[in-house]
């Protein structure tokens, strides 16, 4: 199975790589269009602000192609949030995959949430094997609302999506790389997707 990691400057993608390893896998760390469309399993990671990630997409083209990718994409983090139609960090157009778009936290809870919570109303098999009200790690101060595409959710002063779906496409808002057996339990859900 070939499990490229897109590698545009903007993800936490050596931690990804050695999560995956210890499922007993190799994932190439890319940005080549060619690598990309030759791979079984794409992981979108993100970490940092909106605006300078999707910048970084556009330079590499990759704004272009990621829509049109037809293999199973996961997104995590703010590779999630770079997939809906519009984040409000950085007034970002986003991909448009999943129509919805991404706000901040306006509670009296602490910004960013950082930390191990709850995910709930799991409904994918990308949560195969995984239990209802596991807990997973996660840190950002913006969220994408209840929708259609939802898939799991999460409780921080409000109910947020936590997982998001459409069609080959799906994004998790916690990492998987750090939440211990479970967050390994699903990415290798979605390698067997």
């Amino acid at each position: 199975m070939r499990i490229v990691i897109i590698n545009y400057g903007a993800g936490n993608i050596k931690s990804i790589q050695f999560a995956i390893q210890r499922l007993g896998y190799e994932a190439i760390l890319s940005h080549d269009v060619k690598e990309i469309l030759a791979a079984d399993k794409i992981i979108f990671p993100g970490v940092g602000e909106a605006g300078s990630a999707m910048k970084k997409l556009k330079e590499s083209g990759l704004d272009k192609l990621i829509p049109t990718l037809t293999q199973p994409v996961l997104g995590i983090c703010l590779g999630m949030q770079l997939m809906c139609n519009y984040s409000k960090e950085g007034n970002t157009k986003g991909l448009g995959i999943f129509d919805i778009d991404v706000i901040k936290f306006d509670t009296i809870l602490k910004v960013p949430q950082i930390g191990w919570n709850q995910i709930t109303n799991l409904k994918s098999d990308l949560f195969k094997n995984i239990n209802e009200a596991v807990y997973m790690y996660a840190v950002h101060s913006y969220y994408v609302p209840l929708c259609n595409e939802t898939i799991a959710e999460t409780n921080y002063g409000i109910n947020y999506s936590s997982a998001l779906q459409k069609d080959n496409f799906y994004g998790v808002q916690f990492h998987p790389e750090k939440s211990s057996n479970a967050g390994e339990q699903i990415l290798k859900s979605f390698l067997k997707l």
